[in-house]
């Protein structure tokens, strides 16, 4: 009996120092595990892994780079949100780190109230942060330090997320090479903001003009200089040059234009058949005083003869309509509709061997232009932006501005692919191989004829509008313009290969947490044809009909003329009919349409809840089998 105790008590202690063992062997993998940074980013894009732009950045660092972080982890004011917030953005600095080699040094500080870690934070401007009405402020920035520049990002903010990298990334580059190129603009817009009469704005009680978000974010990188719309000369130390809305210009500008490519200057114009904004901006300047500060009707740009020099067609009375690329608007009355010129573009309409357009994934282009290349020799026109083939069309720019009942008569897919955003490069000629006569530049003989450069064409300005890229959203650290499409990262992409630095594209355009549904999207194109094809029919009843019912008119005399003759009847009885039985067959196309998506988002989630599932049963039985059998 004392041997089988012993030998039972044996296999206890056996076993529990085995437990302890196994134990103290975890507890040692989860300590050194924990040292170890082993990630795996499972994402279809790579959200959550450090870009190659940014590692090229890192990697061409002259000097070391401190990055001090501040946020304020012992508080009880620091709202759980932003604590979670805050351990994502320090992980991603030390992959900075890592990356750096040797470059970059990460340095983490916790601004206690009355501490010197809270006063150097104040001394770099990190913005404390009051989260509640009697507590203590809290902190949660960036500073870069380099050499003696110092950069400051004064606070995080968890609904930039998208461009956290981005804005890491930046700001070690100004650190790093802090000369700041200069970029010129010149807009018939307000769009670096206007001067405003305080009065006049109290008196309105209007908010002031603090020009579109896509220029205010360049003043950060770029010492930006207004040049005005009658400028006869481009100064020397201007080297990009941002042309929006060129409404009018006389040739003297346009000259001045022509000459600042020759010399080498880059060229970034967005040009417009019809642009919302300078639409919107002349209705609001109604009185004579407003009209004299820079209003004038609002109309189409273009760079004529600087475009027929260059071998661009663009026509000014046309807008792009795009079936697969259509925009849900309201339509008045409750009504929701597709409009096709209100173009949402996606990546299939993306150059994807570019670096400008490689990772955009969404890109809103209201009543665009289309431009083409007419084949200059010097001169390569390379498409960047594009419409479908199969759903576009050109349509009147005037039937376009009043919505789907004044634009559905021609909306006639042909079958070609429009080009909306455009790259020219090679050798340019002049359009003005005289100078122009009365011009400051026409008294300098030796004007360039010809010169090497590159320019970039957009045809729409409206994408740069801030209703149609950004939306404007409260939180602890004020107002912050969070994108809404990638209209933003296009032009700063744009901007940052004709001035900046390159590698900071491929940071920016990183991937998106939204995933488009495209099945969806090509089942609403389909029913749109549809739909369209047996409202024209109704249309083409409706006119046949109302043309007998006249010739049979014609037929009476007299009093007749007020009484309907039982032919009319008949018709009028023949065209009801026609127009319940299209009606019930529009109601048919939604409510197909409707269902076809129901059974695609049954099939999704019978896959996602059921399918996997059963796969992990499948595979246990398998082998439960396969253990039996041997």
């Amino acid at each position: 009996m004392s041997d089988k105790k012993s030998k039972k008590l044996s296999r206890i202690g056996t076993g529990a120092a085995g437990l302890a063992l196994l134990l103290v062997i975890i507890g040692a993998a989860n300590l050194i595990i924990a040292n170890l940074r082993l990630r795996v980013d499972l994402t279809a894009e790579k959200l959550y892994t450090l870009s190659p732009g940014s590692k090229k950045v890192l990697g061409q660092l002259q000097n070391p780079v401190v990055l001090k972080f501040y946020f304020s982890s012992s508080s009880a004011e620091m709202p759980m949100g932003l604590k979670t917030y805050a351990g994502q953005v320090q992980d991603l600095l030390k992959e900075y780190e890592i990356a750096g080699k040797g470059r970059v040094t990460l340095e983490a500080f916790d601004p206690k109230p009355d501490s010197d870690s809270e006063e150097w934070a104040q001394r770099y401007g990190i913005e404390p942060q009051q989260t509640s009405m009697l507590g203590q402020p809290v902190y949660f920035g960036l500073v870069a330090v380099c050499g003696e520049t110092e950069q400051v990002i004064p606070g995080f903010n968890p609904r930039a997320e998208a461009t956290l990298e981005y804005d890491v990334t930046r700001l070690i580059t100004r650190v790093a090479w802090p000369e700041k190129p200069v970029l010129g603009v010149m807009s018939s817009l307000s769009v670096l903001g206007a001067p405003q009469n305080p009065m006049m704005m109290m008196q309105r009680r209007q908010q002031p003009d603090q020009g579109w978000a896509a220029f205010k974010d360049l003043r950060k990188d770029y010492t930006v200089r207004e040049v005005k719309t009658d400028a006869e000369e481009i100064a020397g130390d201007i080297k990009t040059l941002i042309v929006i809305h060129p409404k009018d210009l006389s040739d003297k500008t346009l000259f001045a234009i022509d000459q600042f490519v020759l010399r080498g200057g880059r060229l970034i114009v967005c040009v417009d058949p019809f642009s919302v904004a300078d639409f919107e901006a002349n209705q609001q300047q109604q009185n004579p005083m407003m009209m004299q500060m820079g209003g004038g009707a609002a109309g189409p740009s273009t760079l004529g003869k600087l475009f027929d020099t260059w071998g661009v067609g663009f026509d000014t009375t046309k807008v792009v309509a795009d079936m697969s690329c259509a925009t849900k608007l309201n339509g008045g009355n409750g009504r929701i509709e597709d409009n096709p010129a209100f173009l949402s573009l996606a990546a299939p309409n993306m150059k994807k061997n570019d670096l400008l357009t490689s990772q955009l994934s969404q890109v809103m282009m209201p009543f665009a232009g289309a431009l083409t290349g007419t084949g200059s020799k010097e001169i390569e026109f390379t498409p960047l932006i594009t419409t479908s083939a199969d759903n576009a069309c050109l349509i009147d720019q005037m039937n376009a501005q009043f919505g789907m009942s004044a634009m559905r008569a021609q909306l006639k897919p042909d079958g070609t692919k429009r080009v909306l955003a455009a790259r020219l490069q090679g050798a340019f000629k002049t359009a003005f191989p005289n100078g122009v006569e009365g011009g400051a530049t026409n008294s300098v003989p030796n004007h360039l004829t010809s010169g090497t450069s590159t320019v970039m064409i957009f045809a729409d300005s409206d994408f740069l509008c801030d209703r149609f890229c950004v939306q404007m959203m409260n939180s602890l650290f004020g107002a912050v313009a969070q994108p809404i499409n990638d209209n933003l990262t296009l032009f700063a992409n744009t901007v940052e290969q004709f001035a900046g630095r390159e590698e900071l594209i491929g940071v920016r355009s990183r991937g998106q947490f939204n995933r488009p549904f495209a099945k969806v999207d090509a089942l609403e194109v389909e029913a749109m044809k549809k739909w369209q094809s047996q409202e024209e029919q109704l249309e083409k009843t409706l006119q046949e009909t109302q043309q007998r019912l006249a010739e049979l008119q014609k037929q009476k005399s007299g009093n007749e003329r007020m009484i309907l003759s039982k032919e009319q009847q008949d018709e009028l009885e023949q065209f009801r009919k026609t127009q319940a039985d299209t009606s019930k067959q529009l109601k048919a196309v939604r409510k197909n349409l409707n269902r076809d998506i129901e059974h695609l988002g049954l099939t999704l989630k019978v896959v996602n809840i059921a399918l996997i599932p059963l796969l992990v049963i499948g595979f246990g039985l398998y082998r439960g089998i396969q253990r039996k059998k041997r």
